[in-house]
């Protein structure tokens, strides 16, 4: 009889050893088993917490649950030894946001891509039209141009004015109307406000300075593509200033052209004072933008020399005095070569600027950035040039452009992170071989090194070729993806 009782007090007491151990193990933050997806072996870099070191992801569903030092099992594993596991890069400039860009941008390492510059003038049309899930996460900014274009009755055709919306002046009314469209988009979830003083040179300062006050009223910030040079850097700053809007002047590279060592100090001096200003740079020595906007206004006085250093993006052919005239009314996007590598290289090492491609293709043609803009960073200027450390290339791909956005978008404090809870978006690839393909005549080819990339859970990229799977989804002010 004593035999027999003393069986179950021994149980018992197996089972509180067994429970305390297993409570023990959970206070310890070891992982449980079973994930939907596992990324084993790999070098994982966050630069939220500066983790540099080989661990084990756990996935389930669309969201990180473990990173372990210990091996994890998993519905399907991924070995990614000697790959660096990154969080998905995000791209705060893409005008590619359709199929044949995602596709493109995805084999990059993309993740999440935003149309922040020129945005939309209808922000819930735009979302609509891309529901039912994409390649990659997207997001947009209700725009000043399209609103000016609207309002003041432009008749381009394309993202940027052709007539009037660049060129004309507006009257209080129109000044309004442009307001009421701006804090529409807002309420529909625009994630920033997207402006291009370049491109408007019809509006001064005090109409740029009035719509910053629109974007701070909404607690967004304005992304501009801004005119004038340093000059006109330091106005849109007091301006921005004045309004009390957080600023980001887009692609400072592209903007600043000779003079981006002094770009770059102004805006380090603005934020030395305390200002919330960010900037971002491709790493490429041509622009693209299209022929009909009011940047080529001046066309005719050009000395002959001059067209040459611009391509048609739809032939790839140099332009003469008589073809850039014909191009000029029949429309189109051209390349603009003529930034040096020094110049390039000197926004790309700098810790200011964000990482963004301005990109966008169609039917293979466009720029190459849009193809290429990430893996050439780490590829030439991180691995071959040491220009800047892998850590910082990849802040500046994942984390400052998530943060730009996180205060208005909380979405976004999820991504650019490789962290327990963490948005599933990771880019995996090598960094012995990562390096861009692509090229000015053929911006179709993709990236080479990026074997594996996530989103949202799913392999998108699979040993460096695209899914089926749609697992992006629109990233709105206020509202968590689906």
């Amino acid at each position: 009889m004593r035999l027999h009782a003393a069986l179950p007090a021994q149980l018992g007491a197996a089972l509180v050893a067994v429970g305390i151990v297993t409570l023990l193990a959970s206070c310890a933050g070891q992982p449980s088993p079973g994930y939907d997806l596992v990324i084993a072996n790999g070098r994982v870099m966050d630069p939220e917490s500066g983790l540099d070191a080989v661990r084990h992801v756990g996935i389930r569903g669309r969201t990180i649950e473990a990173v372990s030092e210990a091996p994890l099992t998993g519905t399907r594993l991924i070995d990614a030894a000697n790959l660096v596991v990154a969080p998905g890069f995000v791209d705060l400039h893409e005008h590619g946001q359709q199929e044949e860009s995602y596709r493109m941008m995805v084999r990059d390492g993309v993740t999440s891509a935003f149309e922040l510059e020129v945005g939309t003038g209808d922000v819930a049309a735009w979302y609509a039209a891309r529901e039912g899930g994409q390649i990659v996460n997207f997001g947009v900014a209700i725009g000043h141009i399209p609103a000016r274009m609207n309002v003041l009755g432009d008749p381009g055709t394309g993202l940027l004015p052709a007539g009037i919306g660049g060129s004309g002046t507006a009257s209080e009314a129109q000044l309004a109307a442009m307001e009421t469209i701006l804090r529409a988009g807002l309420a529909q979830g625009a994630v920033a406000m997207g402006f291009g003083s370049a491109y408007t040179p019809g509006a001064p300062i005090s109409e740029i300075e009035r719509m910053f006050r629109v974007a701070a009223q909404g607690g967004v910030s304005a992304h501009i593509h801004m005119r004038g040079g340093v000059a006109g850097l330091q106005e849109t700053i007091k301006a921005a200033a004045a309004a009390g809007a957080p600023l980001h002047i887009v692609h400072v590279n592209s903007s600043a052209g000779d003079d981006i060592e002094r770009f770059l100090a102004v805006i380090q001096a603005a934020r030395d004072a305390g200002q919330d200003v960010t900037t971002e740079a491709y790493p490429y020595g041509a622009g693209m933008t299209e022929i009909q906007s009011a940047l080529f206004d001046d066309w005719a006085s050009w000395p002959d020399d001059r067209f040459a250093s611009h391509q048609l993006v739809s032939t790839g052919e140099r332009l003469t005095r008589a073809t850039f005239e014909k191009a000029r009314k029949t429309g189109g996007t051209v390349i603009i070569h003529g930034r040096s590598e020094q110049q390039t290289r000197a926004a790309i090492a700098s810790p200011l600027a964000i990482i963004a491609s301005d990109g966008f293709i169609e039917n293979g043609r466009g720029h190459p950035r849009t193809s290429g803009t990430f893996a050439k960073v780490l590829g030439r200027y991180v691995r071959n040039e040491g220009s800047v450390t892998l850590m910082e290339a990849l802040r500046r791909m994942t984390l400052a452009p998530a943060q730009r956005l996180e205060r208005r978008t909380p979405a976004m404090a999820n991504k650019g992170r490789v962290r327990t809870g963490a948005d599933a978006d990771l880019a995996i690839f090598d960094p012995a071989t990562v390096i861009d393909r692509a090229t000015y005549e053929n911006a179709g080819i993709p990236s080479a090194g990026i074997p594996y990339v996530v989103v949202g859970g799913e392999v998108m990229v699979d040993r460096g070729e695209l899914t089926s799977a749609r697992p992006g989804r629109a990233i709105r002010a206020g509202i968590e993806p689906r």
